[in-house]
């Protein structure tokens, strides 16, 4: 049954939505709470009350764990680590601890991981690369569970909290600087496709390219997965080619040092032969030879931007308009790029 609208429209109580629901006050609290000792069908026809109703813990009743979940698509690369140091400086200053999960490449995590957030009941959640679809959005609402998503994979929406960078931007100054140097056939390592971050970087290339008179070769642009093995295979693609680029852009360090394999492979020099610019300022990007010209995301910055915002969420009493933050990215010139040879 649908909740009819009055003028003094007004959050259900728990016995409201128990007694629409058909079911005890005590079973809306199991699900409320995470409980796995109720029926599946029982549980979505409460969830679904729960979200018609916009009903909302009080905060008497959402006792919190001293946690903060972080939540990432994958967590295998140095990439994270800069990442979690981020969360975990904000949480250790709060008292808290931090949660890791990982949703195995996927950029929604599973039902199971939901419930099992709600059951923990931590003071937020940040998701990383990742995002939420409605009901999972609903029930960590339900339960006042704030969340922020850093680095959103697609568009997040207008009203969920996120943290990124000027991936745009970032783009744009990799490449400028090639041209810069004189190059005039550029070639782009992308990233997924499906990621927000990677098209813009990408689009940021082009219209550096554009900017300068130079044409877009599509064929210079491949598209890998951020992993260092893509850098290596793609990067043997390009540089295999009759007329191979002078110089590349890689979507990140870690696709940047999988190209560097591939022109050691094939006897090429960086920069003499080739110039390469990554993306991101790991710190292994100082220490390989030569070091690495990348743009700086500021990651640890970012993270530490996201779990302070997921407090600040959890601190209102009514949850403040979302907004969305970009942190500057800069250019960090090193010894990876050069002029053409001539």
């Amino acid at each position: 049954m649908k909740p009819t609208k009055t003028a003094e429209t007004r959050t259900a109580t728990l016995a409201e939505i128990a007694r629409e629901a058909g079911v005890s006050a005590p079973t809306v609290s199991k699900v409320l709470n995470g409980r796995a000792d109720v029926a599946p069908s029982t549980r979505s026809r409460v969830e679904e009350l729960l979200r018609a109703h916009g009903y909302r813990r009080r905060r008497a009743e959402a006792t919190r764990s001293p946690l903060i979940d972080l939540v990432f698509h994958e967590l295998e690369s140095a990439w994270a680590m800069e990442v979690i140091r981020g969360v975990e400086n904000v949480a250790r200053d709060a008292g808290l601890s931090v949660v890791l999960s990982e949703s195995a490449g996927r950029l929604t995590p599973g039902r199971t991981w939901a419930d099992q957030v709600a059951a923990r009941r931590p003071h937020g959640v940040v998701l990383v690369l990742s995002g939420l679809d409605e009901s999972q959005r609903a029930l960590l609402t339900s339960r006042s569970i704030p969340f922020v998503v850093m680095d959103p994979a697609g568009d997040p929406g207008t009203d969920v909290p996120s943290i990124g960078a000027t991936n745009w931007q970032g783009g744009l100054a990799a490449t400028r600087h090639l041209v810069e140097l004189g190059h005039t056939r550029i070639g782009a390592l992308s990233g997924p496709s499906r990621m927000m971050c990677s098209r813009a970087r990408v689009d940021g290339y082009r219209a550096a390219l554009e900017t300068a008179g130079l044409p877009v070769d599509p064929s210079l642009i491949v598209t890998g997965d951020f992993h260092h093995e893509a850098g290596y295979r793609l990067g043997l693609k390009l540089l295999r080619r009759e007329d191979r680029p002078t110089a590349v852009f890689a979507g990140n360090d870690l696709q940047a040092l999988g190209l560097y394999e591939a022109a050691r492979e094939l006897g090429l020099r960086i920069p003499e032969d080739l110039s390469v610019v990554g993306f991101d300022d790991l710190p292994v990007a100082r220490w390989v030879g030569p070091p690495l010209t990348t743009v700086r995301q500021p990651l640890t910055e970012m993270a530490e931007a996201a779990a302070r915002l997921v407090l600040d969420l959890g601190r209102e009493e009514e949850s403040p308009v979302a907004t969305r933050v970009e942190l500057a990215t800069s250019l960090v010139v090193r010894s990876s790029t050069a002029p053409p040879a001539a």
